[in-house]
């Protein structure tokens, strides 16, 4: 399965100058984050997949306007194609504003999708805003990854730990990933297309 994930930056490639051919292939797409609702709204009309994205910590305009034809995942795990995908929402604390989550916060919001986690039988795919502390993060309060994120992939191993939040550019794909233990943890800032194994969904 092709997946698109974006975060942060509004891509021409994607946007003014989308052209489908340089897409082929992509069956679901993943947003991390702090982008209008109008380019998820054209993300998900232009590629005619489902859209599953997490509000970042500047998306106060998704209070009032949601992206039409896309599934806010926040708190939530979505199953697509066999995969279980699980969505945080937001960044560190750091001025009270819409989003923003201490770290004991956070803590309490993944222990309370615990019981679901195991009863589905556990998480293939995060998508957040914010990284996991030290991966990719930086030392500002704003930009501090969790710890709770760093426990997560170490209680659950999902495949990807996907997020945005961090503005960077990258002379390779390859600089956008870490890999801890069995998960990679890839930063999506303007976008990056992967693929992963679908599984057959027996539930």
């Amino acid at each position: 399965m092709k997946i698109l994930a974006v975060s942060d930056y509004v891509e021409p490639l994607l946007y003014q100058r989308f052209e489908p051919k340089h897409f082929k292939g992509v069956e679901l797409i993943l947003s991390c984050g702090d982008l209008p609702p109008e380019y998820l709204t054209f993300l998900a009309w232009a590629f005619k997949v489902p859209l599953y994205y997490v509000r970042g910590n500047h998306d106060i305009r998704f209070i009032s306007k949601s992206p039409e034809g896309c599934t806010a995942l926040d708190g939530r795990i979505s199953r697509f194609k066999g995969l279980n995908f699980l969505g945080l929402d937001g960044s560190r604390w750091y001025n009270g504003g819409p989003y923003q989550y201490s770290e004991a916060q956070m803590r309490r919001r993944i222990r309370g999708l615990r019981r679901k986690i195991r009863r589905l039988g556990g998480i293939d795919i995060v998508i957040s805003h914010a990284p996991p502390r030290h991966m990719h993060d930086a030392e500002d309060p704003c930009h501090k990854g969790f710890h709770s994120y760093n426990r997560l992939i170490d209680n659950y191993s999902p495949s990807y730990f996907i997020h945005g939040h961090i503005h960077s550019f990258f002379a390779d794909p390859s600089e956008r990933i870490m890999v801890v233990n069995k998960t990679k943890v890839i930063n999506t800032y303007g976008y990056y297309l992967f693929e992963t194994e679908e599984r057959q969904d027996d539930q």
